[in-house]
């Protein structure tokens, strides 16, 4: 019978996206409709599943795994991301409102959270409906990560100011009740040891990060389809942690969601983590979320009074816990997005498994209590989705142009910035000439500088675009302006450099912090002698219905697909693929892979439209 209870689990498994995709079910997200599964099969309807040891030790394992992907999502370059330009002063004199950051919103929004989580766990506490109040509070103030990451992909808002802020709350959500659950149960638990002794679970992380750090450097080299040598330190890493973190009385699944982190500091490389997500989604974690609604006896659970009273009672706890939210939202976004962001974050279902598994192992939670607490979570997982979907419209800010800052305003730049105005850039020059900015302020929008010292530039707001180019005239000032530039956390400077000995002397530095370098004779050359070689080369880069443009991949729905499957491949022309250094020559069966940098050729309109879709980050 174990053995018939495990196929089953696993017939269903695969059945239940082939269904979804079937009958277009997009509304509810995979993992619910996996614990509705669980519930259709298990004691509550059909009661041909019952739980064994079997389906117990691979139901610990997918929550483990499940744990250890969610650390893998965590984007920590969020918080180390430049802040919004727009200071609360300068903003009042625009007349507009100041643009808080996504990391200030998200950290407010999620103390926010935790306040009223307090507040409910002591009224559930003060009404008779739960008695622990600190178990309550972590419950309420959780939110489902992979939800959220799942509905912000189908819209596409990774990249932008509001999806992340969202996901940096729903990181929030499920990093600090996990280290309140560990906390409260080593404080409270029978086997509880010395709080203290977690922090052995981060120096062991630390050592494992600092002896594991150039594994990835030299993996390509070392590894064999037979070895798969990535996905066993992977393995490694998963139980090396729980097993020490159980060892000091904290919970596996801070061990397992610690080694998630190590593992996405070490920067896998993009088929690590698909392999990962395929081992974890296609068989661990499906079993864990089908057991959690096998487990569940709704006969049981709704035949008592009590139970009945506690689901919406709980239901309303999750959506009061977030609601401040809108609040704190609506300082930046607006009203219906602020409402879409804060729906979203009252989705819960992850964390919400793994405290009530240690719950229950610690026997504070009555099976009543948890069946309630877990459908209340089925809930706001099927509503938040839903007003997202039906809530959320493009913020005015997310349909801005990029922004491109000269710095150096004089007959090489001003052309490129008036034929790139033209399109979708959003241009700005600035000059420290009084007569260049009398020259050409009519022409374009130029900036007059007092001086091009790196702070007072910086004060000037020069350095708050997307892309920055020093095109000035004075080598040195470009070097350090890019240098200062880089580390105001500009995405991309680009440097001139007519003085090739100063080049010479600084170009591996300037490389090495990413920094892009260009001597105006070095490109002549490489011009004349490409038209000598191939005479079409000018006639293409200065055609006006069809240009040369580059697109950095980075939106997953294109990763792994063949360049003949593109659904654009007709409107471009694909000749050459830049992948880890190297340039690759495409053909229709060549891969794509996330981060390639692919060069085109189409018309301005087609290339738009492809470079916004490809770059996204998503």
């Amino acid at each position: 019978m174990d053995q018939v209870s495990l196929l089953i689990i696993l017939t269903a498994a695969l059945v239940t996206p082939l269904v979804m995709a079937k009958f277009k079910l997009t509304v509810l997200p995979t993992a619910v409709v996996e614990i509705l599964v669980g519930i259709l099969l298990g004691p509550s309807v059909l009661n041909i599943v019952h739980s064994n040891s079997t389906l117990s030790l691979l139901s610990s394992t997918g929550v483990i795994f499940l744990l250890f992907l969610s650390g893998m999502e965590i984007d920590f370059s969020l918080f180390s991301r430049r802040k919004v330009p727009q200071t609360p002063l300068a903003a009042k004199a625009a007349g507009s409102a100041p643009k808080y950051s996504p990391v200030f919103l998200a950290v407010s929004s999620y103390a926010a959270i935790m306040v009223s989580s307090l507040l409910l766990g002591f009224i559930c506490q003060w009404t008779g409906l739960f008695k622990d109040p600190w178990l309550a509070a972590i419950i309420f103030m959780t939110i489902s990560l992979g939800i959220v990451i799942a509905t912000l992909k189908e819209k596409e808002l990774l990249s932008k100011p509001f999806g992340q802020t969202v996901l940096l709350i729903a990181a929030l959500g499920e990093i600090i009740p996990l280290f309140s659950l560990t906390i409260y149960a080593s404080v409270f638990g029978d086997n509880s040891k010395s709080l203290w002794l977690l922090l052995l679970v981060f120096l062991a992380a630390g050592v494992l990060f600092r002896r594991f750090k150039p594994f990835f450097t030299f993996f390509d080299s070392i590894n064999k389809s037979t070895t798969q040598l990535d996905i066993r330190l992977a393995f490694f890493l998963i139980f090396s942690l729980v097993v020490i973190a159980e060892s000091v009385g904290a919970e596996g699944i801070l061990g397992a969601f610690v080694a998630g982190i190590v593992m996405k500091l070490l920067q896998p490389q993009e088929n690590t983590m698909v392999r990962l997500d395929g081992i974890g989604y296609g068989f661990f974690i499906p079993i864990f979320f089908m057991m959690s609604g096998a487990d569940l006896n709704l006969r049981t659970l709704l035949a008592d009074p009590a139970t009945l009273l506690l689901i919406p009672a709980f239901f309303a706890a999750y959506l009061l816990a977030k609601a401040a939210v809108y609040f704190i939202l609506r300082l930046r976004f607006k009203r219906g997005n602020a409402f879409a962001g804060t729906a979203i974050s009252a989705a819960t279902i992850t964390m919400v498994l793994a405290v009530l598994q240690v719950a229950k192992s610690m026997k504070v939670v009555t099976s009543q209590q948890s069946g309630a607490f877990l459908l209340a979570a089925i809930l706001t997982c099927v509503l938040g989705p839903l007003l997202f979907n039906t809530g959320y419209s493009a913020e005015a800010e997310d349909l801005k142009k990029s922004t491109v800052h000269f710095i150096g305003t004089n007959l090489l730049t001003v052309p490129v910035a008036q034929q790139l105005a033209d399109s979708w850039y959003d241009i700005s020059m600035y000059t420290d000439k009084p007569d260049n900015y009398k020259t050409y302020n009519s022409e374009v929008n130029v900036h007059l500088l007092d001086s091009l010292e790196s702070d007072y530039v910086e004060g000037q707001d020069a350095f708050d675009a997307d892309i920055v180019v020093l095109g000035h005239f004075n080598a040195n000032k470009n070097y350090e302006l890019a240098k200062a530039a880089k580390a105001y956390g500009v995405k991309r400077v680009i440097a001139r450099f007519e003085d090739r000995n100063v080049l010479d002397a600084r170009e591996d530095e300037l490389t090495d912090l990413g920094i892009e370098v260009y001597n105006t004779p070095n490109v002549n050359i490489s011009m004349l002698r490409s038209l000598i070689e191939t005479p079409t080369t000018l006639r293409l880069l200065t055609s006006t219905t069809a240009a040369v443009y580059e697109v950095a991949l980075h939106n997953r729905r294109y990763t792994g697909l063949e360049i003949h499957s593109l659904p654009f491949v007709k409107d471009i022309t694909i000749s050459q693929i830049f992948r880890d250094g190297h340039f690759v020559r495409p053909t229709g069966s060549t891969t794509l892979k996330l981060n390639d940098r692919i060069i085109f050729t189409s018309n301005a309109a087609t290339a738009r439209e492809i470079r916004r879709e490809l770059g996204i980050l998503n």
